[in-house]
Formats: C-alpha cells, structure tokens, sequence
C-alpha cells in the first residue's frame, strides 16, 4: 500500500475521529468503510511493552494521546506523533487475540501501515538479552499433525493421506521458494502450511510464511544506523539487525530441543506467541507491516525456571526505541 502523506493537528485529528471513525452510535458491528487516509498503527503484545511505548510518548513533546475507545474489551488509544495520525493498542498475548484485536482494529479505524513490537524467546542462540531483530518472514511452528506411532517399532509414524501428499510437493516448492521450510518432525509433531483465503481467491491456498513489507523493512535499517548505542542494565549494548525468520506458535517455548528443531526448520532467530497471526491478517486486508522483537531469553535455554521476566522491561524499552526511529525514517 502507498505510504501515508497524511499530517493533522490534534483538533483534525478529533473532528476525523468523531466523523470517521465513531461507530458505537452509528451501527453496532464492523467493518467500516473509510474515506481518508488513515493510522499508522503502533502495536505491542501485553503490559510492559505497552508501558515501554506510553512511557516515550509521555516523554516526547511532539507525540500525544488525544482519545481512546474500547472494543470487546480492547482499549483502542488514538493519538499522534510529529503531526501524523498514530493508533495505539495491545493485541494479548496469543495468536487467536493478535488475530481478533488486529481485525478490529482494521474495522473500526483507518490503517495505513502496522508498527508491532515486543519480546520474544532467541531461537538463534547468538542472541543475548537486549537484542533486537526485525525478522523480514514469520512462520507458525505449530501449524501441524499430531500423530501417532506405527506399530512396528521404526520411529515412524502413521500419516493422514492429505500430510502425504503435502509432503510430496515439497522438494518442488523449495525450488521456486528457498524461504519454505525444510519440514522435518519433532517427534510426533508434523508441521504445515496454514491456509488462508483472501478477496480474490475462489478457494483457501497453503501458505509457508508472511513477509514483512520491503519499505518497513528498509525504514528499520536506516532507523538502526542512527539509533544511538543502547545500554542493557549497564551491562552491555543491545545489537540491532534487521532480517533473517521468526516463528510464531499458541505455545510458550521453553524447552531447548524444540527451539533448536525450529531452528533446523525454519532457520529461524526468534519465537513468540503472536507476530505471525498479525502479518496474517495484515496481508488479507492489504495493509503494511513490520514486527520489532527484542530479546528477553534463551528460549528453552536456562537451568531451572526461565529468567524473562528480567529484562522483559528493558528489552521492551529498546525494542520502543527503535520503533520511534523507524517512524522517523517514515
């Protein structure tokens, strides 16, 4: 979609708001249609990446909150930042609330383009800590089969005719693709393609994975080369790199042999619960997109219990950082 030349003040901003956007009074369900250009969407997952983000806004005179609504119960904070329209929200952790609050969202308000940013678990265990990727693919690790064992004693397990034939076409697509996954099973899991549907198709197509946009992609590059050296509590500087994969599931990982099969899979750097349901639904309604992930662990990778939430704060705060860069760069 076209980059947004869209500036107002505050006072437009409330006047679009009360005309193009209110839709309590007006009809009781989405979608709405809208006739001017619209949000750049500013998301994150849960509370403290949202305290990250409320926090530089507050700290920034040039950024406000001017209005809010909420809907089924997800608080929608319209506001803007150096003159441009911006909406802020948390999707909930998960993909099925990244999915609902994310299609709302696009419902009820105007969306240009879609900034999401939070933590995430380091498949790539180069990754410490601070660190923030900008992934440019998203998988679902755990779109997949759970089967079971064969009788006989091989290792093998007994496969639906439709995975079979899945399978098949693999080596075929990788040729015209490299970006789809070597599939391989963990154990009883056996991963897949998701199926999607979108205007213009006449039936669902299987889907490996969703590409960030180019153009977001290319803003979080130039943003990282002007981002100031971030200190990680006082411990070391946070390394920036934008590429490579991440994966999404309905699972917190914290197990390491599933973390290194999804590294052999996917190849990916880091995983988390919600990014690839948000670059789903931000494909089938043709809206742009980019996700910043920060590192808060070693998915999988600590003796005894799991040490996020140590630097889940920190590494929001670095993660908002370069957020407000890229959009600098817009």
């Amino acid at each position: 979609m076209k980059q947004s030349k869209f500036n107002i003040g505050p006072l437009m901003l409330l006047l679009l708001i009360l005309v193009g956007c209110s839709t309590k009074n007006s009809v009781k369900y989405g979608p709405q249609s809208f006739y001017q250009e619209g949000f750049t969407a500013i998301v994150v997952a849960y509370e403290p990446e949202m305290l990250a983000l409320l926090e530089t806004i507050e700290g920034d005179p040039t950024a406000k909150i001017v209005n809010e609504y909420t809907f089924k119960g997800v608080r929608y904070r319209l506001g803007t930042y150096k003159e441009r329209p911006i909406l802020i929200f948390a999707t909930g952790i998960s993909i099925a609330n990244a999915a609902m609050s994310m299609q709302m969202a696009f419902d009820y308000f105007p969306v240009d383009q879609v900034v999401y940013m939070g933590i995430a678990g380091a498949v790539n265990p180069k990754w410490q800590p601070g660190d923030v990727i900008v992934p440019e693919r998203w998988y679902y690790h755990d779109e997949s089969v759970y089967s079971n064992p064969k009788l006989e004693d091989d290792g093998g397990y007994i496969l639906p005719e439709f995975y079979i034939s899945f399978l098949k076409d693999q080596k075929e697509r990788q040729i015209d693709d490299p970006h789809v996954p070597d599939y391989k099973p963990f154990r009883f899991i056996h991963p897949d393609d998701v199926l999607i549907i979108k205007d213009g198709m006449e039936e669902p197509s299987a889907k490996a994975y969703f590409a960030a946009t180019p153009r977001l992609l290319e803003a979080a590059r130039a943003a990282i080369k002007k981002l100031p050296p971030q200190s990680i509590l006082g411990e070391r500087f946070s390394k920036l790199s934008v590429g490579g994969n991440g994966v999404t599931g309905s699972v917190f990982v914290d197990n390491r042999n599933y973390r290194k099969w999804t590294r052999e899979v996917f190849n990916a750097e880091v995983t988390e619960m919600e990014s690839a349901a948000v670059g789903q639904v931000c494909e089938i309604n043709e809206v742009d997109w980019v996700i910043i992930r920060s590192i808060s662990d070693l998915a999988g990778g600590q003796e005894g219990v799991n040490d996020e939430h140590i630097y889940d704060v920190e590494a929001s705060r670095v993660a908002a950082a370069l957020l407000f860069a890229l959009l600098d760069e817009l």
